[in-house]
């Protein structure tokens, strides 16, 4: 095995999530995209292919890698295209979903060979973080006026609408998808295809599968539309842990224990929201602060009680390191970037990609 740090991606519970995506598929009609701005580790996108009908993008880079190891259906999104990059966009996806009528205006006809599609924003949101809100006062994401996107109907075939953020609540996606009937209805009736988006977290424990599956029928149903899912977060949870060493103990006012790897270069994501990783089962009598390596002063995992007092040299594991984490890693302080590993369904372990100094000397000029 590498050194540490490096990613660990256990295929055994990365299934348990395809196999909830794939019976959602099959209960309710709906296809199921990766959504590739929360984990693009394009190594174990053949074993994700067998049970999702491809991949949904936010940039020119990840259209094209969706298209290149992912294959099957490639949709293409962006906050704003521009001109230098709307060609190669186009000719490698199958779908480009606009985000506002001046984008559709200005490249739908470019785009009139592949299906064409509009955001919507239905103005609320599940999100408690403002800065994650897409539907947040002033949001740029998507166009929200009846009328006007009334007046582009005939160049489009469908929508995409996201508007949940970490919902784990089947009752609360009710209430949202009933808005979105209720504010597009007459919209809604008119397109072929309607894409909800991600943040939905439908393969946590004890989600109600088969009440979402029906919902997501019925809403089909109403509308005489197929439904996508771009679930994110929802295909790799609980999947992926970020294997570190502790390289020296402290006190200073309670334990404190100096681990080599960085929540700011390689878990940036928590550090943005200000949320603690995950470690567990964060039970026992010793208490630790479990600190990352570089000179950032809130270079902080979190605080964790362990069953054992911590020793340099012993191993601690991250949970929860895919969504969102793996995508933003960097070389801040130019710590070392963890490798990657995926563990097989039969256990072994093998080693996907390591990084050295040349990476980090070419990850710059």
């Amino acid at each position: 095995m590498p050194a540490t740090p490096y990613y660990l991606i256990d295929k055994s519970k990365l299934l348990r999530n395809m196999e909830k995506i794939a019976y959602v598929r099959e209960h309710s009609g709906a296809k199921a995209l990766l959504a590739l701005k929360c984990f693009a580790t394009w190594s174990v996108f053949d074993f994700m292919a067998d049970y999702m009908d491809g991949t949904t993008s936010s940039s020119l880079y990840e259209v094209k890698l969706g298209r290149e190891k992912f294959g099957k259906e490639t949709h293409a999104y962006s906050v704003a295209y521009s001109d230098g990059e709307i060609g190669e966009v186009i000719e490698n996806a199958d779908k480009i979903i606009f985000n506002s009528i001046s984008q559709l205006t200005r490249f739908g006809d470019k785009a009139s060979n592949i299906v064409r599609g509009l955001r919507l924003n239905p103005q609320v949101s599940t999100s408690s973080f403002d800065l994650a809100d897409p539907a947040r006062p002033f949001s740029r994401l998507g166009e929200w006026d009846v009328a006007k996107v009334e007046a582009v109907m005939d160049q489009i075939s469908g929508f995409m609408i996201h508007n949940n953020c970490e919902n784990d609540d089947f009752d609360l996606f009710d209430r949202m998808l009933g808005n979105i009937e209720q504010k597009f209805g007459a919209l809604l009736s008119r397109v072929e295809w309607v894409s909800l988006g991600g943040g939905i977290h439908f393969t946590g424990d004890d989600y109600p599968l088969d009440k979402f599956c029906a919902r997501l029928r019925a809403f089909s149903q109403k509308f005489g539309v197929q439904v996508y899912l771009e679930p994110g977060e929802a295909s790799i949870t609980k999947s992926t842990t970020l294997e570190v060493t502790v390289l020296d103990t402290l006190f200073n006012g309670k334990n404190l224990a100096i681990v080599d790897s960085s929540i700011e270069a390689h878990m940036l994501d928590l550090l943005i929201y200000r949320e603690n990783a995950k470690v567990l089962p964060n039970t026992g009598d010793h208490a630790y602060m479990i600190c990352g390596k570089s000179c950032l002063a809130g270079d902080v995992f979190g605080d964790f009680n362990f069953e054992h007092e911590i020793k340099v040299g012993d191993r601690i594991s991250i949970d929860d390191a895919a969504g969102y984490t793996m995508v933003k890693k960097n070389w801040f302080n130019g710590v070392g970037m963890p490798s990657i590993v995926i563990r097989e369904l039969d256990g072994t372990e093998r080693v996907i990609r390591e990084f050295d100094f040349t990476d980090f000397v070419s990850s710059l000029s």
